[in-house]
């Protein structure tokens, strides 16, 4: 389950949640994208905690999909106004999984699709060459050609106290890699591009790239 883009020990992933994303920007952008307020949502492997707390805030319900090597919602046809999931699915486009949200939304059901952007600071902290930062934020990669989503970008920070306390966590959760971003930080704030990609039932209009 995911609500944070990486898989780090307990301690460690609740240090992170008390500085990613403080302004609060990925959940409002959820909401102007999504209407979540006052809407039938889906929520895909998302687990217990804040972000799901805010997110299922003003909800007419609530339903939680877990994951699985095939998505299967337990919902009737025409069930959900929004389907949603952070980091842990919809890892490019599958023809099957996209049938199968198209089958519960209504509509003007919308499937809202959370994974970092990169060419950001937190990039660093990983091998080059994932697909997250590069064919699928590109204007030919699955997402925005064969999966019919548009994009936003959303410029987040992961914002801490002091430059000690940044390199302490990033040191402790990431190793070698945290230690080379933390020793290049000058103020005790890292620069970290999220995408939300957004598809309306059936495919929708035509991608575009939008940046907030």
């Amino acid at each position: 389950m995911a609500d944070l883009p990486f898989a780090l020990p307990a301690p460690l992933a609740d240090r992170l949640r008390t500085v990613a994303d403080i302004e609060g920007k990925i959940p409002r952008v959820l909401e102007e994208l999504g209407r979540l307020a006052g809407s039938d949502v889906g929520l895909v492997d998302v687990p217990a905690g804040p972000l799901r707390d805010r997110l299922a805030a003003g909800a007419a319900s609530v339903l939680d999909v877990p994951a699985a090597s095939t998505l299967r919602i337990d919902a009737p046809d025409a069930a959900l106004d929004v389907v949603t999931s952070l980091w842990s699915a919809f890892h490019g486009v599958d023809r099957a999984e996209l049938a199968e949200v198209d089958r519960v939304l209504r509509p003007d059901g919308r499937l809202l699709v959370v994974h970092d952007y990169g060419r950001d600071d937190v990039s660093g902290l990983v091998e080059p060459g994932a697909p997250v930062y590069g064919a699928w934020t590109r204007r030919d990669g699955p997402f925005l050609t064969a999966g019919g989503f548009r994009i936003r970008v959303i410029h987040c920070f992961w914002t801490f106290d002091t430059l000690e306390s940044a390199r302490e966590l990033l040191a402790e959760a990431f190793g070698e890699r945290g230690e080379l971003v933390g020793a290049g930080l000058k103020r005790p704030r890292l620069a970290w591009n999220v995408a939300v990609y957004h598809r309306l039932r059936s495919g929708g209009a035509p991608a575009t790239l939008l940046k907030r």
